[in-house]
């Protein structure tokens, strides 16, 4: 009988090594949105579209979510354009813990596209950085045409104030954190793009923790390279992944559990 209790004792602490044994997630549900779609390519270079990469990664994703033991659900699992509304009403309907919106950045100066680069984790608040600004009226065009600037103002001005924003930073920061420590593990050189504030309108409507995940410069011909490449896409969900179960983590220690 004793012999028995070592062996199970040792089966035990190998799980533990070996990661199949971990705090129960089956409970969490995550809610991943794959940026533009359909007619909305996004960003375009050298013939790769942005709607076309963040579609890949957001698969990978969501099969690191699920070999964690988390719920996942996809806003979109094909080529398809989802107004904003129906992308964030999907999260709450859900009713998901956090919302991930994920893109990829570009510049209109060419002569700067091999300059720029990093990878980058926003959340919702106005800022007056004019890099920020910029490129959050490029991925808020295609879901607010029609929107005059008063009414996007009063939408924004709505929930800056709520609890949501600074969990949103936290989470914005656990997640950076760790996709720069997974990609750098094998890609030494990537730069952090660090966690600035934005008024990306895909963030407004989800009445949760929510932030959006610029994955690297699509113009940038080194970065591209790299985020077209699966090895390079599963860091970045692992990374992800990695910040989310931080920021769980933290929120029941703060909670006292």
């Amino acid at each position: 009988m004793r012999s028995i209790k070592k062996i199970l004792a040792g089966f035990s602490v190998l799980l533990l090594l070996v990661g199949c044994v971990g705090p129960d997630r089956s409970d969490t549900l995550i809610v991943i949105d794959a940026g533009h779609g359909g007619y909305d390519c996004g960003a375009l270079c050298e013939g790769q579209q942005e709607k076309d990469l963040v579609l890949q990664i957001s698969r990978k994703l969501q099969k690191e979510f699920k070999r964690k033991g988390y719920r996942v659900y996809l806003t979109r699992g094909n080529d398809k354009f989802l107004k904003l509304e129906e992308r964030t009403r999907i999260a709450d309907h859900k009713d998901a813990k956090v919302f991930i919106s994920i893109h990829a950045n570009a510049i209109a100066d060419q002569s700067r596209f091999n300059v720029v680069e990093g990878i980058e984790t926003y959340f919702l608040q106005k800022t007056r950085d004019a890099r920020s600004q910029r490129i959050a009226a490029r991925e808020n065009e295609a879901v607010l045409q029609g929107t005059d600037q008063l009414s996007r103002d009063v939408i924004i001005d709505a929930v800056l104030n709520g609890p949501k924003i600074v969990q949103s930073h936290k989470l914005a920061i656990d997640v950076q954190n760790n996709m720069i420590k997974q990609v750098k593990s094998r890609y030494g050189d990537v730069a952090n793009g660090g966690v600035r504030p934005a008024p990306f309108y895909i963030l407004v409507g989800a009445s949760r923790p929510s932030i959006l995940v610029e994955v690297g410069y699509i113009t940038n011909s080194k970065e591209r390279t790299r985020l077209f490449t699966s090895d390079y896409q599963e860091r970045i969900a692992k990374g992800i992944v990695n910040g989310v179960d931080r920021y769980f983590d933290n929120r029941k220690r703060e909670m006292g559990f």
